[in-house]
């Protein structure tokens, strides 16, 4: 698994980075909040490690500001063992809490079991997904919009699926490259951007204000499945 640890204290990301390592995990570390938020959508790694305290951004915003994007695990670090302190975190998105000190063993059983219970919980893709005018059906890689058949290329009728089937989450520029076009495109900004702007071209009502699909800036793209009006 890609592993991200934000944590301010040096011995802990050390101590964490051996010990994940040596499991065959693919660890990046982050001294602080912001650092982890930018490492968070570069990487977009299978479980982030996150401690509660930390100078500026707390663990609280960094879960709080994930959560508004993606929904990768989050087990919390943090010396308060006390039950407020937890509940604050499970609130704000974190899925497992550990007081330090700890074991590296334990920290590795919580990441297993987190991992299991969301893999448990996913659900196949819709056969048909409706938002507005627009009706995807999954099973014929056929769009209308309108009632009007849209004709896509197959990279614009992946992308839009690969969007549709996560709505209103932030999909990051890597995830979709990597999805569409393979691992070996993740790093190809110019490419998404200009296979985007086509696929808006055909289905917006309003490009340049898009209703369908939202930019995340630095981030990704989000498919809007509620009835707001463009941005």
């Amino acid at each position: 698994m890609k592993i991200l640890v934000i944590d301010d204290e040096p011995q802990i990301r050390r101590a964490l980075r051996a010990g994940l390592s040596h499991a065959g995990h693919e660890v990046s570390l982050a001294a602080n909040g912001e650092e982890g938020l930018d490492l968070a959508a570069l990487h977009e790694p299978d479980v982030i490690i996150l401690d509660m305290a930390m100078p500026g951004m707390d663990g609280l915003e960094v879960c709080r500001q994930v959560r508004e994007w993606s929904q990768v695990p989050i087990v919390v670090l943090s010396v308060r063992d006390g039950p407020q302190d937890k509940i604050a975190a499970l609130d704000m998105g974190a899925d497992d809490y550990l007081t330090k000190p700890f074991s590296i063993d334990e920290l590795l059983a919580r990441i297993r079991a987190v991992r299991r219970r969301l893999g448990a919980a996913e659900t196949p893709p819709p056969a048909e997904i409706a938002v507005g005018d627009m009706l995807i059906r999954i099973a014929f890689r056929q769009v209308t919009v309108a009632g009007v058949e849209i004709h896509l290329t197959p990279i614009e009728y992946d992308m839009l699926c690969e969007l549709a089937t996560h709505p209103n989450l932030v999909l990051t520029h890597r995830h979709l490259l990597a999805k569409v076009w393979g691992d070996g495109h993740v790093d190809d900004l110019h490419t998404l951007r200009v296979h985007m702007a086509n696929l808006r071209t055909k289905i917006e009502p309003d490009p340049t204000r898009p209703r369908y699909i939202s930019t995340v800036p630095r981030i990704g793209y989000r498919f809007r499945a509620d009835e707001a009006g463009p941005d």
